[in-house]
């Protein structure tokens, strides 16, 4: 992609809990009203020096609703234990949002799940304190992470997704047939070309207001949540990794979960992180049947 970085072989990753971290991730499958593909792959940056990868993504189906419930993290780089910090809030967020969908209707508490994936980054400093109740400074030192949650679900109009953000991951509307990439949280670029601040406020902090957005899909389009290993290099969507995406990710059919992460591997000068990307498709009628 444009000029290529540095042609290596990945070594393996170093740490305590290199072995529950592989090198790439993915999954994908169809409910009858929404598509779901997610990949997330370690950047080169962390190929060469040995370190997991920090990202991480979890998706499932409320049964009960056929609601799809969705989390995508990126543990913080200066966090000694980020790879564990990004795992475990995701299945919090899953876990805490299927929860709440089966105790009865209306809207999802959103503030509640963040809540919930904050103190199981807590549950997991006290596990390792020796004694004592550890500080915010420890939890945020050795598990600070971002996350993007959400669920999409259906009312009679079609297909909302409702979506809540902690930190700078990103959440974009595709439109498949123009490629125009609309941003729902702000971006460290603005729609104007101001810089926004790059300052992470990750998790174990809640903010207050939390910030969330609802977009409501149709065919044609496509819900993306992702890293900023993906969003650095996508930009405004209007340069090659944006084209990549949308002729990929706007063809017949989905890609395949291990196509979507041979995508995601792109090589691209300067952009090494890791990087993670969920795709909701809402369905029609004929694919559903």
């Amino acid at each position: 992609m444009g000029e290529p970085g540095p042609e290596f072989e990945a070594r393996p990753p170093a740490g305590p809990f290199a072995h529950d971290c592989p090198d790439t991730e993915c999954d994908g499958w169809s409910t009858p009203r929404l598509t779901v593909r997610y990949a997330s792959v370690r950047g080169a940056k962390h190929r060469y020096y040995r370190r997991p990868r920090q990202d991480s993504a979890r998706a499932a189906v409320h049964e009960p609703t056929g609601s799809v419930v969705f989390a995508v993290a990126d543990g913080v780089s200066s966090a000694s234990h980020a790879e564990v910090g990004a795992a475990e809030v995701c299945r919090a967020a899953v876990r805490r949002m299927l929860q709440l969908l089966s105790a009865g209707p209306g809207p999802l508490d959103l503030g509640d799940v963040a809540r919930y994936a904050a103190a199981r980054l807590w549950d997991l400093a006290r596990g390792d304190a020796a004694d004592g109740e550890p500080g915010p400074d420890e939890v945020m030192g050795r598990y600070a992470t971002t996350l993007v949650f959400g669920v999409a679900r259906h009312d009679p109009a079609g297909c909302v997704v409702d979506l809540g953000r902690i930190g700078d991951s990103g959440a974009w509307l595709l439109d498949l047939a123009d490629g125009v990439y609309r941003a729902l949280f702000g971006t460290k670029t603005g729609g104007d070309g101001a810089i926004v601040s790059n300052e992470v406020h990750p998790l174990p902090r809640v903010p207050d207001p939390l910030p969330c957005a609802e977009v409501r899909p149709v065919p044609g389009q496509a819900v993306l949540i992702g890293t900023d290993g993906f969003g650095d290099p996508l930009g405004d969507g209007d340069g090659p990794v944006g084209a990549l995406f949308t002729r990929y990710l706007g063809g017949p059919r989905p890609p395949s979960p291990p196509w979507l992460a041979h995508l995601l591997d792109f090589t691209k000068e300067t952009f090494d992180d890791d990087r993670t990307l969920l795709a909701l498709w809402p369905r029609t009628g004929a694919e559903a049947s």
